[in-house]
């Protein structure tokens, strides 16, 4: 099948702007935006704004992994491992943050 040149410009423009936006959006924005929660694109855009600028990739990593796994973050918090607090405490920090930046 070929893609006549009259739609080929408009469709290459168009997968080109939505690359950026699924590049930038870390790993807790996009757990947001994929999340049940009823959270605006907006929202989780400053969210993820907010990550970006208190936890490290791996934290937002494993945080993001928490959206879908609610238990794993309890194990994290309830851990006595010195990695796993460290991770308790910076997210603590991101989600006060968040909550005073976002609403």
């Amino acid at each position: 099948m070929t893609i006549s040149t009259k739609w080929a410009k408009p469709l290459a423009l168009a997968v080109f702007m939505a690359i950026p936006t699924a590049l930038s959006a870390n790993p807790i924005e996009r757990a947001c935006n994929a999340s049940d929660r009823d959270a605006s694109r907006s929202l989780c855009s400053c969210i993820g704004d907010v990550a970006g600028d208190l936890l490290t990739r791996a934290q937002m990593r494993e945080g993001a992994r928490w959206f879908d796994d609610p238990q794993r973050a309890q194990d994290t918090r309830q851990s006595d491992r010195a990695r796993d607090e460290e991770m308790w405490q910076a997210w603590r920090t991101f989600s006060t943050a968040a909550q005073q930046r976002c609403g």
